[in-house]
């Protein structure tokens, strides 16, 4: 029987949870006490030995041993072999339950569509659905000892209801070498056919439906049947029980009271009940001993599935659902609440405080905004206004220093004239007006951009570049206010260095 104490914790409090401590069902200490006492027996004779039957010389030697011992229990891995191994069993014993069939949503299905209040249309109603719950039956026999011992014999499934005779004389006629719990799932398919062509299925529509219910509540049984059949690999199983019993056998030998190796030598304190090893052993082997329990959780142990009592429930509100239930409705009326515009249901004294608390309308609804009205105006994108988009790599090199050639990094960066404007005497003002240029390079840069323009529109004269040339104003001019980028080359140590800004020169 699951053990349920949801109630116990439904509120917080003080010692909430140390209440549960005491209750002995279902409990780690039920689980764990024998392996407790074994453990607690094994170190017990160990101790005795040691100081009762040891000679000095043994003594010495066992010290030895104990605390080479004592220091492998550090070259285990014990918490993280466990706690994953124990993260797999919890998320795989959950995925199982999630796996068992239920046939409330079938069910509800059946009952609407599969029409008929005569005799032939509550025969189909029923049949449909007891071979569903055939299905399930027959799948859990194969994984859940309780079911298994529940109908051992296929006689036993007859006795109960949900097979007739004939029914199992066509089941037993069928031979295959494997499980065959999905033939009344076959039968429900062609059950559902003939009630189509009969007319108690009215439209393909409502037939399409039936079937993916099916489909759903087959591919549950198939799931618990590969479950059953697919378990995590031996290996791990294997690693982790080494793990944990190889760790407390050396802790029976490294954990003991030991004498002082040197005559003088200050010891450990002398505690006949080992404490601290323990409450290690209780959290560590308690939790193997939970991955155990709940690794196949169609068993027999206090916290297993109760899949006897699922399998009463299921075909209890079943059959319910679809024969006495079905067109058998309350008249439908106006409710309470027909001419008021809010409805609010009443609140007994025990809860009525709750009316005194504001409704949740969102993280943000009583946030403060900006008092500044400027900053709630709208604001719009004027398409006058370009914008810059600049290389993320231009960027960098820019931050860096204004003398890094940044000529090759982007073409598409010369269109954006407005990023740069011209002087009054014809020059392009610094990005760095703290910093003194080279006048040489600047000019090799203008003539190197010039030289770059003529070639990219086609035309056919170039001109050289001479550190010490000039240029008409008017060209110069022209050309600056075409080239609005200019390329700049590495300036000496000395330009850097200097802080104060120069102006640029034609």
């Amino acid at each position: 029987m699951t053990i349920s104490y949801t109630l116990k914790v439904a509120n917080s409090h003080f010692g909430g949870f140390s209440k549960l401590l005491f209750r002995w069902k279902g409990s780690i200490y039920k689980l764990l006490y024998k392996e407790f006492i074994v453990f607690m027996v094994l170190y017990a004779v160990l101790s005795l030995v040691y100081r009762r039957l040891l000679t000095e010389e043994q003594k010495r030697l066992y010290t030895k041993v104990a605390q080479y011992c004592n220091r492998s229990t550090d070259l285990i891995p014990l918490s993280f072999v466990l706690g994953f191994y124990v993260t797999l069993i919890v998320n795989r014993w959950w995925a199982q339950y999630t796996s068992i069939p239920l046939p409330d949503q079938l069910m509800c299905v059946i009952s609407s569509n599969v029409h008929g209040k005569d005799e032939r249309g509550r025969i189909l109603r029923r049949t449909l659905i007891r071979y569903a719950n055939l299905s399930a039956v027959l799948i859990l026999r194969s994984v859940s000892t309780r079911v298994l011992k529940r109908f051992p014999t296929m006689d036993h499934v007859v006795e109960a209801g949900f097979m007739t005779q004939d029914e199992r004389k066509n089941f037993e006629s069928l031979h295959s070498d494997f499980n065959k719990y999905w033939i009344p799932c076959v039968w429900f398919t062609n059950l559902a056919a003939q009630a189509r062509r009969d007319g108690r299925i009215r439209d393909d529509v409502a037939l399409r439906l039936l079937m993916d219910e099916l489909n759903l509540y087959r591919a549950k049984c198939s799931m618990l049947f590969h479950y059953d059949w697919i378990s995590i690999p031996l290996v791990y199983t294997q690693v982790v029980t080494i793990a944990v019993y190889s760790f407390f056998a050396f802790c029976l030998i490294g954990r003991q009271f030991l004498e002082p190796l040197e005559p003088g030598q200050e010891g450990d304190l002398d505690m006949y009940i080992p404490l601290s090893t323990l409450l290690q052993f209780f959290f560590y082997a308690g939790w193997l001993k939970v991955a155990e329990q709940i690794i196949n959780p169609f068993g027999e142990d206090d916290d297993d599935f109760e899949t006897n009592k699922l399998i009463d429930r299921n075909l209890q509100v079943s059959l319910l659902s679809v024969d006495d239930m079905y067109q058998n409705l309350p008249p439908a009326v106006k409710d309470k609440y027909w001419n008021e515009a809010t409805a609010q249901p009443p609140y007994t004294t025990a809860t009525a405080a709750e009316t005194l608390k504001p409704s949740f309308l969102g993280s943000t609804f009583d946030m403060r905004m900006c008092e500044d009205t400027e900053q709630m105006q709208p604001a719009e994108a004027s398409p006058s206004m370009p914008r810059i988009h600049t290389p993320l790599l231009s960027r960098f090199f820019a931050a860096a220093s204004p003398a890094i050639s940044i000529k090759n990094l982007g073409q598409g960066s010369r269109a954006h004239s407005h990023s740069r404007h011209p002087r009054v005497d014809g020059g392009f003002p610094s990005p760095y007006p703290n910093r003194s240029e080279n006048p040489k390079s600047v000019a090799c840069i203008e003539e190197e951009e010039m030289e770059d323009e003529e070639s990219r529109v086609g035309e056919s004269t170039t001109t050289g570049c001479h550190l010490g040339g000039t240029q008409p104003p008017e060209a110069s001019k022209t050309q600056r206010k075409e080239l609005p980028l200019i390329q700049v080359k590495a300036p000496s140590s000395e330009s850097i260095m200097a802080d104060k800004p120069d102006d640029w020169e034609p």
